[in-house]
């Protein structure tokens, strides 16, 4: 009777040595991208090309708030400094459809944060858009 599967063909070398010849060419391709990618990468020391509107316009321009909070707590609508007194009666009226936006400064506590966002909610204020600026 006949046997269903065919014997191993040995060719002579071990089961080791047979694994490491399979391995061999993907040792090779592994090692030809990592070549690639290394010698890709430095090609050039030069910053890609700023794009026209891109960054350095969107930094001189200020933005569109309508409340600016800056380090320490102080408040500005319109280039006017306000106080805690003084700030609901300069802002816009709460509106549910439009959101009030707020810029903060990168160094303003989460202390005088929440300060404001209560005194806000007190005003009427559900809805608030706080605005960031990409990094540098």
């Amino acid at each position: 009777m006949n046997a269903l599967v065919p014997p191993p063909s040995t060719s002579g070398k071990g089961l080791l040595d047979r694994v490491e010849d399979a391995l061999l060419p993907l040792i090779n391709l592994v090692f030809l991208l990592l070549m690639f990618f290394i010698v890709a990468g430095q090609l050039t020391d030069e910053p890609l090309p700023e794009l026209p509107g891109g960054a350095q316009s969107a930094q001189q321009q200020a933005p569109e708030a309508d409340l600016i909070v800056k380090a320490g707590g102080q408040w500005q609508v319109s280039g006017n400094t306000l106080t805690e007194d003084t700030l609901l009666a300069a802002l816009p009226e709460p509106n549910a459809s439009e959101p009030l936006k707020l810029a903060a400064d990168q160094s303003l506590t989460m202390d005088d944060l929440e300060r404001l966002l209560r005194l806000l909610e007190d005003g009427g204020y559900t809805e608030v858009l706080l605005l960031t600026e990409p990094g540098t």
